[in-house]
């Protein structure tokens, strides 16, 4: 047991102000908060599951800087989908906000994860621990830490109008997700710039026409 208590222990206090924990409240202050929890915890497992499998021993398997570019751009991307916004019509609404924020919260979680301080301070724990205890230990801390980022992003959502909701989470995307893939792109070779520029691009270019289908369709 003392593996999960010093899992449990060291991720809640690596997790306080960390990025993933400011998405945590972004999401909350527009999504339901059981929602938002159960996708966090769900990411948070199988983040963790590959975290302590490193270090127990499978090795370097990721390359680190393609990790770091590749999530940057998708957090980009996530940037461009919350500043859109949903177009919906009325009779998939409800099948929307039972299914989507779900997966939404999930995704970019997952994403924001990898290459995190938090999973490598896991896979550091699970080079010395058991690492079943160290998994769910690690897991249930940042759990504990980002409900606390829930909560908070709940009181704040029902202050704060809708947009300024959605422009403010696509800031915090587009501020990770620029970090992250120049982080990746500056130890990497000079083409993976122009990788990053098309990427962007393109993924504008898919998401606001996205937005304008459905009006066009109307």
């Amino acid at each position: 047991m003392g593996a999960f208590w010093t899992s449990l222990a060291w991720i809640f206090m690596a997790e306080l102000g960390d990025k993933t924990q400011l998405v945590s409240l972004s999401l909350a202050a527009r999504f339901n908060a059981w929602v938002v929890l159960a996708g966090v915890f769900a990411a948070t497992l199988v983040v963790h599951i590959f975290s302590v499998l490193l270090g127990a021993g499978v090795g370097k398997v990721l390359p680190g800087n393609w990790v770091s570019l590749v999530a940057g751009l998708a957090f980009v991307g996530f940037g461009f989908w919350t500043l859109r916004g949903d177009s919906l019509n009325e009779e998939s609404r409800k099948t929307h906000r039972r299914l989507n924020p779900f997966w939404l919260v999930f995704v970019t979680f997952f994403i924001a994860e990898l290459g995190d301080k938090t999973m490598l301070s896991t896979v550091t724990l699970a080079t010395d621990k058991p690492w079943i205890p160290v998994w769910l230990g690690s897991s249930l801390g940042m759990v504990i830490s980002d409900g606390l980022a829930i909560i908070v992003g709940q009181v704040l959502g029902k202050r704060l109008p809708e947009k300024a909701i959605r422009v403010g989470a696509a800031l915090i995307f587009f501020g990770f997700g620029a970090w992250r893939a120049v982080e990746g792109a500056l130890a990497l070779p000079g083409w993976s710039w122009a990788i990053v520029g098309a990427a962007t691009c393109a993924m504008a270019a898919l998401i606001f026409r996205g937005a304008r289908e459905p009006t066009a369709a109307s």
